[in-house]
């Protein structure tokens, strides 16, 4: 079975999308189209734009959205997904792809959840950790003990976790993380705690959109990071949506389910290649691709 899977935040370069502009009318329309929603020319901060003025939050969100959205569009009859999943960010380009969301809505939804997480940024300083080389519950375990808020946020792959939280704690957990075995526990550059309960604020704005838009049932399931199984039941998709803020990205759940589901090929659709990397060490016999 064909599985597409979409990348998050981070995956963004400069140039990324220029050359999908340039060879296809139908990707120049849709670009030009985001352009009009936004209400300004993201193309010119994707194919010109330092890495820097990328690294907006109104930008970044967008951006891999509308390079991984697009072209999946331009692939045309190749096209012909049999399961999706999308990590963190990415979950709302896997859902335009098997047509739960239009693509307007998609990109509505991304803009409003990027600019509804740098607020909650704001209010209180957050952060978020990489732990390589300790087995999930040891993460999970260290983070229960540690005083303040500071949870496992991505399970990227076997022995490698991301957590989420309040900054001291991430710091304490990260230091406690190198006395339980961990090979490192270092802080991202990212700009707060996402899929932490950090984000419960925009977690409630964003509700109030996803509430308010229209989600078809998909041509097929998605694996979406709050469950980690394939879902097609609309509400259930948009209920999960909510969740997906403030609950941990479960990528290695989703994929080993994949693979028991009878996921054959994954094509990784977007910006760079680090969804296929976390594939081939979640499962040494995947075989992925990239779009």
């Amino acid at each position: 079975m064909k599985a597409y899977v979409f990348p998050g935040q981070g995956a963004q370069f400069t140039g990324m999308g220029k050359d999908l502009y340039e060879s296809s009318a139908l990707a120049k329309e849709l670009f030009e189209k985001a352009n009009e929603i936004l209400g300004f020319r993201i193309t010119d901060i994707m194919f010109e734009g330092t890495a820097e003025e990328l690294k907006e939050t109104k930008v970044t969100q967008p951006a891999v959205f509308l390079h991984s959205v697009i072209l999946a569009k331009t692939l045309g009859e190749d096209f012909k997904p049999e399961m999706v999943a999308g990590h963190s960010l990415g979950e709302f380009s896997a859902l335009v792809a098997n047509g739960t969301l239009s693509f307007e809505d998609g990109l509505k939804l991304v803009s409003q959840r990027a600019l509804a997480m740098q607020k909650a940024c704001e209010i209180t300083p957050s952060t978020m950790a990489a732990v390589l080389g300790l087995a999930d519950n040891v993460v999970e375990e260290v983070c229960a003990s540690i005083d303040g808020i500071v949870v496992a946020a991505n399970y990227n792959c076997p022995g490698q976790l991301v957590i989420s939280g309040e900054t001291t704690a991430v710091e304490k957990a990260c230091e406690a993380m190198k006395a339980a075995g961990a090979k490192r526990a270092l802080i991202l550059p990212v700009g707060g705690a996402f899929h932490s309960p950090m984000m419960e604020p925009a977690r409630e704005e964003l509700a109030a959109a996803i509430e308010a838009t229209t989600f078809s049932t998909p041509i097929c399931p998605v694996y979406q990071n709050v469950t980690a199984s394939a879902v097609s039941d609309a509400n259930e998709i948009k209920k999960n949506l909510i969740i997906q803020l403030t609950a941990p990205v479960k990528w290695t759940q989703s994929v080993q389910q994949m693979i028991a589901d009878g996921a054959t090929l994954f094509t990784e659709v977007g910006p760079g290649k680090v969804l296929a990397g976390l594939i081939n060490k979640i499962d040494k016999e995947a075989v992925t691709a990239n779009a």
